[in-house]
């Protein structure tokens, strides 16, 4: 691409209309909590692109922490994992340094490479997003189990640094998991307000990896359930209900540090400012839960489908009382309801990331593929995620209700250095 229209953002005076109405979409909720507190101000410094050099809708992509886990989380989301084609660890570390120059340039809404003068060959970029602003987009990597060790070998050298919390997510109880859409070597979460950007990032970085990685699965997202901001109302899922109320906002610190990042002391010590994420495919049975009663549906739950608030409450934020009983002496947040469960062991807290999907109808059953693709974000898996999860498996009434058909842990590395490379702190101490 020419010099002139590699820099179409910076030269840019007005928003188009597209824009506008996209930046309001994220904004709006913000800026309706609390009248522009801490939390609309920390949406609209994302969203204006401070430290971008202005760009409309950039968020940086080095840093300490890689983006797309605080962010506020956006619209759409595309995750793909991919398989290494290779046993060359240098063709690796290249594939690495080449996904994070294309990532820092897409997450500024430039194209990954040149525009070629030969008409004869393909061009760099694939096209689809020019014009497009980076509409926040945000590009987050992760190493798989198999990366480290796959069926006996230590095909990189690298198991010496596989995460002891790295050990996969176990069979849990009525897990339909299918191979295809599972696992992986590699990962990259692509979320943005705009589901072409997105998908435009993940296409790239395909083909960029051909010759040594290749796609093994992929999971297409829309509309978020969940609100990683204390400036983002809480969304609700293809149920219904409000979903991640409770959810660790970006703003705690503390609880950042305490649940969600690698720290120091924390083994390996290349993971340092890093995290984990666990994805599950979750299918929901809608054609079932739509001939639900309204009751059966709140005590599955645990909380009011119209308010978000708990049993016995009146505010999506109240607190919810595990003590409480109604007049039959029962619970009023049913011992076997999804809030009740969920909340039992406050060591286990997560940052949930989740997207709804739809992927048409399943031929088998004549019924809708679609869901949730829950994603969490926390500092040790086997520690939070996995005993939630099992909890969850064997007690919670939603299970009548939803088959998980995907899952997959990954590593996710910290953020990396201008000059470095997403990985670098592990393939530069292997």
């Amino acid at each position: 691409m020419s010099k002139k229209k590699a820099g179409y953002f910076e030269d840019r005076k007005g928003i188009s209309r597209r824009e506008l109405f996209r930046l309001a979409g994220a904004t709006g909720a913000g800026l309706a909590i609390g009248g522009g507190g801490v939390g609309a101000a920390v949406a609209a410094r994302d969203i204006l692109g401070a430290g971008t050099g202005g760009i409309v809708g950039a968020i940086p992509f080095f840093g300490r922490n890689q983006a797309g886990i605080t962010t506020p989380q956006q619209d759409r989301l595309v995750f793909a994992a991919f398989d290494l084609t290779t046993d060359n660890v240098s063709k690796v570390r290249d594939l690495l340094r080449e996904w994070t120059t294309a990532a820092a340039l897409m997450s500024e809404g430039r194209p990954v490479g040149e525009e070629s003068e030969n008409v004869y060959l393909p061009p760099d970029d694939t096209g689809e997003a020019l014009d497009l602003s980076p509409a926040r987009l945000t590009l987050t990597f992760g190493f798989g189990p198999t990366l480290f060790e796959q069926d006996g070998s230590d095909r990189f050298g690298l198991a010496v640094q596989r995460p002891a919390t790295l050990a996969g997510i176990p069979s849990m109880p009525g897990d339909s998991l299918e191979p295809e859409r599972s696992d992986g070597d590699l990962c990259v979460q692509a979320c943005a307000d705009d589901p072409q950007v997105a998908f435009h990032a993940i296409r790239n970085l395909t083909r960029i990896a051909r010759g040594t990685a290749t796609m093994r699965w992929s999971q297409i997202g829309f509309g978020r359930t969940s609100s990683t901001s204390r400036a983002q109302e809480t969304p609700r899922n293809l149920m219904g209900f409000k979903d991640g109320t409770n959810n660790i906002k970006a703003e705690y610190e503390d609880l950042m540090d305490q649940h969600v990042w690698v720290q120091t002391g924390d083994e390996p010590a290349w993971m340092r400012d890093g995290t984990y994420v666990a994805a599950r495919r979750i299918r929901m049975l809608i054609e079932v839960w739509d001939r639900s009663s309204l009751n059966d549906q709140e005590q599955t739950i645990g909380r009011h489908r119209t308010s978000g608030a708990p049993i016995g409450g009146e505010d999506e934020f109240d607190p919810i009382d595990l003590e409480a009983s109604g007049s039959d002496g029962k619970p009023l947040v049913p011992t076997d309801s999804h809030v009740r469960l969920s909340r039992e062991n406050p060591d286990e807290q997560i940052l949930r990331r989740g997207y709804s999907f739809t992927d048409g109808m399943d031929p088998k059953r004549g019924q809708l593929d679609a869901g949730l693709f829950f994603i969490s974000f926390q500092r040790d898996p086997q520690k939070q995620f996995v005993p939630l999860q099992r909890r969850l498996a064997e007690n919670d009434a939603l299970n009548e209700y939803i088959l998980h058909t995907g899952s997959a842990l990954f590593a996710i590395p910290p953020g990396a250095r201008e000059d470095g490379y997403v990985g670098e702190t592990l393939f530069e101490s292997a």
